[in-house]
C-alpha cells in the first residue's frame, strides 16, 4: 500500500525529528540501540537490529530491539554474519522480502528463536566504507514492507552513518583524551624520578623517593625494595613502604633464583604475578593472608650487573597493564644506575676517610713526635749548661716543658677526634651500661634504658664496637649540642639484626643544612655502621629532639 502525500510528509517530519534525537547521546551503544528503535518507529516493524561491522568487515556487534532479554537469552548463539545477514554485509543495495524462508539465501533461524516472516535490510554506508546494517521484521498490520518503506529506512541509514561516525571520532578523540593523560602521569613519574635520581648521591634517599613515586603511580598499597649483597648471592631486604609491613618482613632474605625476587635476580627480567595464593614462586604465606593479592617485581640494573629488585604488590584485582610494566623496568634501569653511582660515592668517601687518617698519622709523626724530639734535644743541652749558667737552664728547662704541654695538648686533640674509649671485654650490654652511667654523673639529665633479655655477647666484637662508639658519639651531642633533659636508648634484637635506637628531647637542627656540612660526629656514625654492613637513620625536628636509629647485622657477612 503506497503513502500518501500527507502521510509520506509526516513520516518525513517524524524522520527528521528522529535524526535530531540521535546526536543527542553519542555514547555508541545507547547510539546503536535508538537508531534501531526509530528504524521500527519509521516502518512499523516489530522487530530491529542494527549489525556493526569491524575494520575487516566482519560483524562485531549485534543490537536487537523488539525482543525482551529473556528471549534474547534463550536464543542459542547470537547472529555469526551467515544467511541473509551475511548477504546485505557484501551488497550496496537493501534486501526487501515478504516471506524470509522463500530465499534461498535464508539458513533459518537457531532454537528459541521468535517466528520472523517479511523482512527489510538496509546496508549503513559512508562514501565505499560499509559501517553496519539496519535489519527489520514482521511489519505491523500490512504481510510485507513497502518500497516507502525502504525510502524511509534508506534516509535513515545516511543519518545513522553520520552518528556512527561523529560517535567513533568523539570516541577516538577521549581514547586520545585518556592516552595523553597517561603519558602525562608516565612522564610525571619518569621527571620525578630524573629529579630524585640527580639530586641525591645518598641510597637511603634515592630507594625512599624512588619507591613512593612508584607506589602513588602504580596506585598500590605496599611495595619493598631488596639490594644485593656483597657476595653477589643473597638479596636483602632494606625498605619497605606502604601496609601491613610485619608480613612482608617474615622473609627478608631470598637467595638469587629462589622465589619471585631471587628470580627476577637470577633472569634480571620483571616477574608479574596476578594471584598470589597460587603462585608457587611466591614464598611468604603471610602476605597472602594479609589480604596481597598481586605482585610486580622489577630489576635494579646497571648495565649488566643486578643491584636489587623493586616489588609493588596489592590487594586490588584489576591486574597490571603491559604498558605500567614496561614503564617500570625503565625507571628500574634509571634507579639500578643512581644506586651503583650512589654506592660509588659511599666508597668514595670511605676512601676520603681513610685518606683523612693517613693524613692525620702523618701529622702526628711530623708534628707532635717531631716536638717532642726537639723536646729532648733542648733538654740534652740544658744538662751541659746547669754547671756553666744556671738562670739560662732555668729558661730553657720552662720552654721544654711549654713545648711537652703543647705536645700533651695535640696528642689529647687527636686522641679525642681518633681513639674514643674502647668498649673493652665487659661485651655492648654492660658497655653501653657504662656509658649510660658515666652519662648521668657528667650530666644534670636523664637516661632511660631499654635493653634485650640477652647479652647478646653473640654479636661479632667488630659489631658491638660499632654501636658502642655510635652510643657515645650520640650522648655526647645530645649533652653538648642538644642540651637535652632526657634521652631514650634502647636496644632489641630481629633474626639478623641488631638494632638501637637513641631518642632526646633537645633542641634538634635542620638535616638538609646539617647534610650540607656535615660534620665529623654523624659522618662517624654513619661510616661506623656501614663499615660492618649496616646503616644509619637520623631524624631531627627543630625544638622538638633528634632520633638516631642504628642497626648492624648479627652475623659477619661472607
Amino acid at each position: 500500500m503506497l503513502l500518501t502525500r500527507e502521510q509520506l510528509q509526516e513520516r518525513l517530519i517524524a524522520l527528521h525529528r528522529a535524526s535530531l534525537e540521535l546526536v543527542k547521546d553519542v555514547s555508541p551503544d545507547t547510539l546503536l540501540e535508538r537508531i534501531a528503535s526509530v528504524a521500527c518507529e519509521q516502518s512499523e516493524a516489530r522487530y530491529g537490529a542494527l549489525g556493526v561491522l569491524d575494520a575487516d568487515g566482519k560483524l562485531k556487534k549485534f543490537i536487537a530491539v523488539g525482543m525482551t532479554d529473556k528471549e534474547i537469552k534463550r536464543i542459542a548463539h547470537p547472529p555469526v554474519g551467515e544467511g541473509l545477514i551475511g548477504a546485505l554485509m557484501d551488497t550496496t543495495d537493501p534486501i526487501r522480502l515478504p516471506v524470509i524462508q522463500d530465499d534461498p539465501r535464508s539458513v533459518g533461524f537457531p532454537a528459541h528463536h521468535p517466528r520472523m516472516t517479511s523482512f527489510l535490510g538496509v546496508p549503513i554506508r559512508a562514501g565505499e566504507l560499509q559501517l553496519g546494517q539496519l535489519y527489520l521484521t514482521e511489519k505491523i498490520n500490512a504481510p510485507e514492507f513497502t518500497a516507502d518503506d525502504e525510502k524511509i529506512i534508506q534516509m535513515l541509514a545516511a543519518y545513522a552513518a553520520a552518528a556512527i561516525q561523529n560517535a567513533r571520532l568523539v570516541e577516538n578523540m577521549k581514547e586520545r583524551d585518556i592516552t595523553l593523560t597517561r603519558r602525562n602521569v608516565d612522564m610525571a613519574l619518569l621527571n620525578g624520578i630524573a629529579s630524585t635520581l640527580t639530586s641525591s648521591l645518598e641510597v637511603n634517599e634515592i630507594l625512599n623517593k624512588t619507591l613512593g613515586l612508584v607506589m602513588n603511580y602504580m596506585k598500590v598499597e605496599a611495595g619493598e625494595i631488596f639490594l644485593i649483597d656483597d657476595d653477589k648471592e643473597t638479596l636483602r631486604m632494606v625498605l619497605h613502604r606502604g601496609q601491613a609491613a610485619e608480613a612482608f618482613w617474615t622473609r627478608n632474605v631470598f637467595p638469587v633464583g629462589e622465589g619471585n625476587v631471587g628470580l627476577v635476580a637470577k633472569t634480571g627480567k620483571p616477574v608479574v604475578s596476578t594471584d598470589l595464593q597460587k603462585d608457587d614462586r611466591f614464598l611468604r604465606d603471610a602476605v597472602v593472608k594479609a589480604g596481597f593479592r598481586q605482585m610486580a617485581c622489577i630489576p635494579l640494573l646497571a648495565g649488566e650487573n643486578i643491584m636489587g629488585v623493586l616489588s609493588v604488590a596489592t590487594r586490588g584485582s584489576e591486574p597490571f597493564d603491559d604498558r605500567s610494566v614496561q614503564l617500570l623496568v625503565a625507571v628500574g634501569t634509571w634507579a639500578g644506575l643512581a644506586i651503583e653511582n650512589a654506592q660509588l660515592h659511599t666508597n668514595s668517601r670511605r676512601f676520603a676517610v681513610l685518606e683523612e687518617r693517613d693524613r692525620i698519622g702523618m701529622d702526628l709523626h711530623d708534628g707532635i713526635i717531631q716536638s717532642i724530639y726537639g723536646v729532648g734535644l733542648a733538654l740534652e743541652n740544658v744538662r751541659h749548661a746547669i754547671d756553666e749558667n744556671p738562670e739560662e737552664a732555668k729558661e730553657r728547662i720552662q720552654h721544654a716543658i711549654d713545648g711537652l704541654n703543647q705536645a700533651i695538648r695535640d696528642i689529647r686533640a687527636y686522641i679525642l677526634d681518633l681513639r674514643p674509649r674502647q668498649l673493652g671485654n665487659d661485651g655492648l650490654i654492660n658497655g653501653l651500661k657504662r656509658l649510660v652511667t658515666e652519662y648521668r654523673a657528667n650530666t644534670f639529665s636523664e637516661v632511660i634504658l631499654t635493653m634485650p633479655d640477652s647479652d647478646m655477647k653473640e654479636l661479632p666484637h667488630s659489631h658491638a664496637l660499632a654501636l658502642f662508639h655510635i652510643c657515645q658519639e650520640a650522648l655526647a651531642n645530645a649533652a653538648k649540642h642538644a642540651q637535652a633533659k632526657t634521652v631514650y636508648l634502647s636496644v632489641w634484637t630481629t633474626e639478623d639484626r641488631a638494632l638501637m635506637e637513641i631518642r632526646d628531647d633537645g633542641k634538634g637542627f635542620d638535616l638538609e643544612k646539617m647534610s650540607a656540612a656535615i660534620g665529623h660526629g654523624l659522618a662517624n656514625m654513619q661510616t661506623r655502621a656501614r663499615a660492618v654492613g649496616g646503616e644509619v637513620d637520623i631524624a631531627s625536628t627543630m625544638g622538638e629532639g633528634t632520633t638516631i636509629l642504628t642497626w648492624v647485622p648479627r652475623g659477619v657477612r661472607r
